[in-house]
């Protein structure tokens, strides 16, 4: 054997390493050609706002987070929850009321682990009353439409006086304004992410200014979606999916079904928190908009478009989603998400990027033809 092909086998075989707790059965995309175009899209996310509005696109990365919370419940655990928005306007409110009323480094840091936490124990006491109540299918789903309805109209009559922590006033529809810049780190060794305070040029391109908060969220948004990657493709995501496609065989197995879906919804009411936290970071401002009946139903709609079953799915279809209706005014919005459902559901019932990702593994290997013995079956990729 060469020295060269010895090298490219222990190159090959390096690469195949470091990718493998990212690929398996639950997720698209386990070819050389995937993640090239995964990397490809990442460096374009990363150069976009030298040719376009990273302000705005740095909202819908932070939307994507909560799709991806919901991918995460409801496509690989079975329940749909119209929750999310319940423990993302928590995850938010919580970081206000920390943040201003400890407008520090450190304060401000603590008030995004708050905010974070605030998340997840909210959608722990609910996902404990709910699941080891012996609560299941469509009634889960009421529980937490329901429990959105109730967080909304609470909030939005916490205009008085009276409805204020320390020095953060609850607003009622007015909202908590003056929200602290986000800042990391402790007094004397922090950093605030503010929006485009570096000016710069290249010659050819002209002066542009790039956002630290953007490239935050980007980070995040990238760094989660791999850990998902990893957590659905672990023995633990299996028993996920089980539970998804048979919950009742899946408990026959001797899986613990009340457990694993009570700290999935948990995590996903974390992840929805994180969400919560940078939304309000980035506007230093909330409102009780947060918990209205459009906002819980933007994730599923997000989420089936792209494909409830595909992580990847879920985060693209949010930027894509967000992106038409932020351009369009008013009703013509709403009647488009709705026709896009409508037209999902009823022609591409799986989403459109899984649907997508058929055709191409179908156009490369060819209609008819074996898969190989190095090409993974096609059906073997439940989901992303």
């Amino acid at each position: 054997m060469s020295t060269n092909s010895a090298n490219g086998e222990a190159n090959s075989s390096l690469l195949g390493r470091l990718r493998s707790p990212f690929e398996g059965p639950n997720t698209i995309g386990e070819s050389r050609g995937f993640w090239v175009g995964f990397l490809v899209a990442v460096a374009a996310l990363v150069v976009y706002p030298v040719f376009g509005d990273g302000s705005q696109l740095s909202l819908f990365m932070i939307l994507a987070l909560l799709g991806l919370s919901l991918s995460l419940v409801w496509g690989y655990s079975g329940v749909l929850s119209f929750g999310q928005v319940v423990f993302f306007g928590i995850g938010a409110y919580t970081f206000g009321v920390v943040s201003i009323n400890f407008a520090t480094p450190g304060g401000i840091t603590a008030a995004v682990v708050a905010g974070i936490v605030g998340g997840g124990v909210s959608a722990a006491i609910l996902g404990y009353f709910m699941f080891y109540g012996g609560v299941r299918d469509v009634y889960v789903t009421i529980i937490t439409l329901v429990s959105t309805i109730v967080m909304h109209t609470f909030m939005a009559q916490t205009a008085g006086s009276e409805w204020a922590i320390g020095e953060a006033a609850l607003g009622g529809f007015n909202g908590m304004p003056d929200i602290p810049l986000l800042t990391l780190g402790v007094e004397g060794a922090s950093y605030q992410f503010i929006y485009n305070p570096f000016p710069m040029r290249i010659i050819g391109i002209g002066a542009f200014e790039i956002s630290p908060f953007y490239y935050l969220v980007l980070v995040l948004l990238v760094g989660t979606y791999l850990a998902l990657r990893v957590l659905v493709n672990s023995d633990y995501g299996r028993v996920m999916v089980a539970i998804r496609e048979d919950e009742d065989r899946t408990e026959m197995f001797g899986y613990n079904v009340t457990r694993v879906k009570f700290i999935v919804f948990t995590l996903g009411g974390a992840l929805a928190g994180l969400s919560g936290v940078l939304y309000a970071a980035r506007n230093v401002y909330i409102d009780p908009t947060v918990f209205s009946l459009l906002f819980a139903t933007l994730p599923v709609i997000w989420v089936s478009i792209g494909g409830r079953k595909s992580l990847l799915g879920a985060a693209v279809a949010t930027l894509a989603v967000e992106y038409l209706r932020i351009s369009m005014a008013g009703e013509l919005a709403l009647v488009l998400l709705g026709t896009l459902l409508l037209v999902t559901i009823l022609v591409l019932p799986d989403g459109v990027v899984p649907w997508v990702h058929q055709r191409i593994v179908t156009a490369r290997i060819g209609p008819g033809e074996d898969n190989g013995p190095n090409v993974p079956e096609t059906s073997s990729e439940v989901s992303d």
